[in-house]
């Protein structure tokens, strides 16, 4: 037997497809290596994930959120007929995903400085106290 093991394949955990997925697609995403990006906690419910984006407009990125996948893409238009001298800075387009955690709403993107910054938070959750009935059987 080649390849991973799969682990949703048993008969005890029917109905495991979506999180096989999500776990394809997190493997997927880990592969990537362009452009960097940083993940920080922002207080206690926020998160933001800032990206390098040096050189790219508003207009040439993307932000797109399908089910619990947040996906980050940019394209940049070619330069034209500029020679240049010596070429450091990529200008390659790029696609990054994400896959959020249960509950996490994004809530808005800033680029600033080279560095596009989206925010993320997980609503507070009130403590809630359920009481039970017992019935006599």
């Amino acid at each position: 037997m080649t390849g991973r093991p799969v682990l949703f394949d048993s008969p005890f955990l029917l109905g495991f497809d979506q999180t096989r997925a999500l776990i394809d697609r997190a493997a997927k995403a880990a592969a990537e290596s362009y452009p960097p990006y940083n993940v920080e906690q922002i207080g206690d419910h926020g998160v933001r994930i800032s990206l390098a984006v040096a050189g790219f407009s508003p207009a040439d990125l993307a932000i797109t959120l399908e089910g619990r996948q947040l996906t980050i893409s940019g394209k940049r238009e070619p330069a034209g007929d500029q020679a240049f001298l010596h070429r450091g800075i990529a200008s390659r387009g790029f696609v990054r995903s994400f896959v959020l955690a249960d509950g996490l709403d994004v809530e808005g993107a800033t680029l600033e400085h080279g560095l596009l910054h989206v925010d993320l938070r997980r609503p507070e959750e009130a403590a809630t106290v359920k009481r039970i009935p017992i019935s006599l059987g």
